[in-house]
């Protein structure tokens, strides 16, 4: 995974292109109506249901608009909301709690959607020793915001992104020439330029988990659509050679049953891709 710092940095990135994208040279509906010298105060208002997310995200952001604007929070990141909740309190220039908002507000409902659904995920797993992994089915640009949403509902970070793990999927095999030649080839190619990188490769059968499981150094190998009945079949083959991941048709159907077969992960892109926002407003007061 991508050390804090970079983390950070993809965070200052995201809200200063948003900004940009939002602001360009001016709020010209604040500037035309409320006086430069204004103060104001605004509440972070629920009206929904689920788990808060954002919240940080939010600091971060009214203080890049303005470090003089204060907040006084009441419910953190991670924990229960339901309408009519108050997250948090900005008080301070109106001009900046309006060039803030919507920025934050588009961030906060959909990290809230992020983690009320992976904690609901996360809550089907409880029991077992299972856990939640989400992908990179996720928004462009503002990755970093979705994958921090997961670790607030209770989920952990996959990869990152291309470059901090190795993931040899069904078509690198099939470009490659096949599992063992994919995975010979990619631990020649880290041992030239001198990176350690976890490989995951892709098992479509049983077939190819023996295939997989004749190579050394493989990290995990991720079970692709698999049944049930072959899930464990992998698992007892795989044993503690190396860790397990299943991957396709998870829902809240399955995913308790794809748990119960013994893997150490299951990764589900829905967590991230197909969410509703939670309803949130900024209201002055």
């Amino acid at each position: 995974m991508i050390s804090e710092t970079q983390f950070q940095d993809e965070l200052s990135i995201i809200i200063a292109n948003a900004i940009r994208e939002d602001v360009g040279e001016g709020d010209h509906s604040s500037l035309a109506c409320i006086p430069e010298d204004a103060l104001g105060k605004a509440k972070l208002l629920v009206k929904d249901e689920g788990v808060i997310a954002g919240v940080e995200f939010a600091k971060m952001v009214l203080n890049y608009v303005d470090p003089l604007l204060e907040t006084e929070t009441f419910i953190h990141d991670g924990q229960k909301v339901k309408n009519g909740d108050v997250v948090f309190y900005v008080s301070g220039s109106s001009q900046s709690i309006l060039k803030a908002e919507r920025l934050l507000l588009n961030a906060m409902q959909r990290m809230s959607a992020i983690a009320t659904k992976t904690k609901f995920f996360v809550d089907l797993l409880d029991g077992t020793t299972t856990k939640l992994l989400d992908t990179r089915k996720t928004t462009p640009g503002i990755r970093a915001l979705e994958k921090w949403a997961v670790r607030i509902g209770g989920g952990v970070n996959h990869r990152f992104a291309l470059y901090d793990m190795i993931m040899l999927k069904d078509n690198h095999i099939d470009f490659a020439g096949g599992i063992t030649q994919a995975i010979s080839k990619t631990q020649s190619y880290l041992e030239d330029i001198h990176k350690d990188l976890k490989i995951i490769v892709e098992a479509r059968d049983l077939g190819e988990v023996e295939e997989i499981l004749k190579s050394d150094g493989v990290y995990r190998i991720l079970l692709d659509n698999f049944s049930f009945e072959d899930t464990k079949k992998a698992v007892a083959l795989i044993g503690d050679k190396c860790l397990t991941e299943s991957s396709g048709n998870i829902n809240e159907e399955t995913i308790r049953q794809y748990a119960e077969c013994g893997v150490d992960f299951i990764s589900s892109g829905a967590i991230t891709h197909s969410i509703y926002n939670m309803d949130l407003s900024l209201k002055a007061v």
